[in-house]
């Protein structure tokens, strides 16, 4: 491997470092961790009420199915 080739990817693995460094302890960090929770808790309660939603119309029309 060549200087060239090895010096590059040590500044690309430091530039990483630090930008994992500010995406924790930086400006907003709080904020954005908080915003990747609320989204998170929100696609799993849209995906468990679309779940059982779909659950209950299918409950539902075979007990009417059934003329019970």
């Amino acid at each position: 491997m060549s200087l060239k080739n090895k010096t590059r990817k040590e500044l690309e693995a430091k530039i990483e470092e630090i930008e994992r460094l500010i995406h924790k302890k930086g400006v907003g960090s709080d904020y954005l961790s908080r915003a990747e929770r609320i989204q998170r808790d929100l696609n799993l309660a849209l995906i468990l009420g679309g779940t059982a939603a779909i659950l209950g119309a299918a409950a539902w029309s075979i007990y009417k199915m059934r003329g019970e």
